[in-house]
């Protein structure tokens, strides 16, 4: 089985979040997507942030009805931070060697990878997509932060998938533009306009019901 693995804060889940990895799951042809909240995101210390079980709540509800989507709540049941290399780790435990992983980032997530808990580690454990939202830049920023950041050794083959003879494909995915942010959404909330559009109408009932983001 081919599984993506895409998490974050997801503060809250929105309808860009949702088009963006529906995109990737049919590009790439997975056969899951599996969405995993982070508890204490290590990196957003200060954000205006929901407790984590609202926040899994609302990727429920926001997937509920979209064949091959899965939400798992692994970094909520593990005590500390959470960091991206644990969390592959255990998913490997649970699921077993039938199951192909491949790690989701945003470019932005990507980016800042170098200051990830042991980085390095997660580009030997598996292939990365890497989601570039409509941006025509290239693979030339992403070739120069591979070779100082990541590994040197990696080629660039077929346009857009770099290659290593050791550590696994790193993958630049040029996805749709969605613009919808998380702090969009939070914003307007806290100035009394409407979100409808931006998230599933399920999550919009539960922000509103939970009076979340005022």
């Amino acid at each position: 089985m081919n599984a993506g693995l895409f998490g974050g804060t997801f503060n809250p889940i929105h309808n860009g979040h949702l088009g963006i990895i529906q995109y990737v799951k049919a590009y790439y042809a997975l056969d899951t997507i599996i969405l995993y909240p982070s508890a204490l995101p290590p990196h957003k210390p200060n954000l205006n942030l929901a407790s984590a079980r609202d926040r899994l709540t609302m990727v429920k509800r926001a997937v509920k009805n979209i064949d091959g989507f899965q939400v798992s709540d692994i970094e909520l049941q593990r005590k500390g931070p959470s960091f991206t290399i644990d969390t592959i780790s255990q998913f490997k435990t649970i699921l077993g060697s039938h199951t192909r992983f491949h790690l989701l980032l945003g470019s932005d997530a990507f980016f800042d990878t170098p200051s990830w808990k042991q980085a390095h580690h997660i580009f030997g454990a598996l292939p990365v997509i890497v989601m570039q939202r409509g941006e025509k830049n290239g693979m030339a920023p992403f070739a120069s932060f591979i070779d100082e950041h990541v590994s040197k050794g990696y080629k660039l083959m077929n346009d857009n998938i770099f290659v290593h003879d050791r550590l696994f494909p790193i993958r630049i995915c040029n996805v749709p533009r969605i613009d919808i942010s998380s702090t969009q959404i939070r914003n307007r909330i806290k100035s009394g306009k409407s979100i409808s559009g931006l998230v599933p109408e399920d999550v919009e009932t539960f922000i509103r019901t939970k009076d979340l983001y005022k």
